[in-house]
């Protein structure tokens, strides 16, 4: 199946860097590219009244819109003045110019994180969902960040710089991440961690770091650690004003080691414990799958496929893909795909599983760019690789990606909802790799369910509300996860959500049976 349409590019690899003349590199913010010549070394220019070197910006501004990323590259020299040009895929004259001239920090560390901060400043200027920029002048406010970086003398003040500046928009999923975080932040493709197995995400109207799931049997899990909770501080400090990836990183350590967090329970407010959590190796598998036996109101026993989705990874779709199928071999009837506790992941990898059951046209979201402008993405020919009947579970910890995905099959009538209305993230965001190795998340663009239906700060209901506690009625089922392995799932069928999933699905095969 093809896509068509598709002008973003939510995924953070990095293909090779196409050939271009060598006088220009490349910095890429999906969906746009930028491309920049080189740093020119020009001589030092000085006058009787400031003493200090000077750093001199040409910018051109325009779009090109293309489907990929990848890793930005440069040319550097000690140099007085640079130019920083942009061009669009037209040779038609330029858009906007703009030259002003900035203090050069004396410092080298300094200065290299000059160069990161109007990488990222031009990064910003292009993609940013908000052409206002929080109404602000974002020219003027990479002036007033160059001149308060240039009298430091660290990397990482010059960095919190870059940060404060990015605070400004107002957007707490814009930041900047250190390059030993973004390598972190792509764990996940190799399915190894170091770490306590919690997936966290700051609270948008609170600005609080919450829990939005823990990984099964991680010592988070173990330590009675729940979805909702909050966390307040992380071996003594406290957490104000952190985003989620540092706030990672330092969960994240050797095997062997420990950490000390304090935890807010979501359920008694006014609650906060210390928990000692020690650091284990964690596998990080996004899909397991079981074989529920199911009898029918007329007595006949089926077979319903359960596939849990925790993340979506690069290899989420494949892995989706190899479930479903081996899922039919062994003749289910229907199927309950779990997205409960699911915080997203790879926007490209949900619109990817999305097509695996769908047919045909299906639009499978609508994005609004920086303009306003709405594309709709759609399939081109889909073919489902099933079209048994299906239900999907949702809950407060399905997020960005998630509600994607449970929006496509909604309201494209495949599929119906069950469980808790979702988080209610709709922004989708770039990671582009910079030239030091840290990494930009820019929001780029926020999203409709193809039936428009906002999903930013608000979330989708499902048809079916249902409980989460575990019931005392338990039956037989066999499952295997993505490596093969024999597990006992019968608290799948105590599962009160699955339960009215079951329901939903008895009234749907009453349905088909009836034509």
């Amino acid at each position: 199946m093809k896509m068509k349409n598709l002008c973003l590019n939510f995924d953070a690899t990095k293909p090779s860097i196409p050939s271009k003349p060598s006088s220009m590199f490349l910095v890429p913010p999906p969906p746009r590219r930028l491309w920049f010549p080189t740093w020119n070394n020009y001589r030092n220019k000085s006058n009787n009244n400031q003493k200090t070197r000077k750093l001199s910006v040409s910018v051109w501004l325009k779009e090109q819109w293309l489907e990929s990323a990848a890793k930005s590259a440069f040319g550097f020299g000690v140099s007085a003045t640079f130019l920083f040009s942009v061009f669009c895929d037209s040779p038609s004259a330029l858009a906007e110019s703009l030259t002003v001239a900035f203090p050069v920090s004396r410092a080298p560390e300094v200065n290299a994180v000059q160069r990161t901060l109007v990488e990222a400043w031009g990064l910003i200027r292009e993609t940013f969902v908000d052409p206002t920029y929080n109404h602000q002048d974002w020219d003027l406010k990479l002036q007033q960040t160059m001149v308060e970086m240039f009298p430091l003398n660290s990397a990482d003040a010059a960095y919190t710089k870059i940060s404060g500046m990015l605070s400004t928009l107002g957007d707490p999923f814009t930041r900047i991440i250190s390059p030993k975080e973004y390598q972190g932040f792509r764990i996940g493709s190799d399915g190894n961690l170091q770490g306590v197995g919690l997936f966290i995400n700051v609270e948008p109207r609170t600005g609080h770091l919450v829990v939005l799931s823990c990984i099964e049997g991680s010592p988070a899990a173990r330590a009675g650690i729940h979805q909702g909770d909050e966390l307040v501080e992380i071996n003594g400090e406290r957490l104000d004003g952190i985003d989620s990836e540092a706030a990672a990183q330092r969960l994240r350590g050797s095997a062997g080691t420990t950490v000390t967090v304090k935890v807010k329970d979501s359920v008694k407010k006014s609650s906060i414990r210390e928990v000692k959590l020690p650091r284990e190796y964690i596998k990080l598998s996004p899909l397991s799958s079981a074989i529920i036996p199911h009898r029918l109101p007329t007595g006949q026993l089926t077979k319903t496929g359960y596939v849990k989705l925790s993340a979506f990874s690069q290899t989420a779709a494949e892995d989706m893909k190899n479930a479903i199928q081996e899922l039919e071999n062994q003749g289910v009837h229907s199927y309950i795909l779990d997205l409960r506790n699911n915080p997203g992941g790879l926007v490209k990898a949900g619109l990817d599983v999305a097509q695996m059951w769908l047919d045909g046209d299906e639009t499978l979201v609508n994005t609004i760019d920086r303009n306003g402008n709405m594309l709709p993405i759609t399939m081109a020919d889909g073919h489902a690789i099933t079209h048994d009947p299906l239900v999907v579970l949702v809950n407060e910890g399905s997020a960005s990606a998630s509600e994607i995905l449970a929006g496509a099959l909604h309201d494209n009538g495949r599929a119906i909802l069950v469980g808790h209305k979702t988080f209610g993230k709709g922004k989708i965001q770039s990671v582009t790799e910079l030239h030091d190795g840290s990494a930009l998340f820019v929001t780029v663009a926020k999203y409709l369910s193809p039936a428009l239906h906002d999903i930013d700060q608000v979330g989708i209901t499902p048809d079916v509300q249902c409980t989460t506690e575990m019931l005392n009625s338990p039956k037989e089922a066999s499952a295997k996860d993505n490596n093969g392995s024999k597990n006992s799932v019968s608290s799948l069928e105590a599962d009160s959500c699955i339960m009215v999933a079951e329901h939903e699905l008895d009234m749907e095969e009453s349905k088909g049976t009836a034509s």
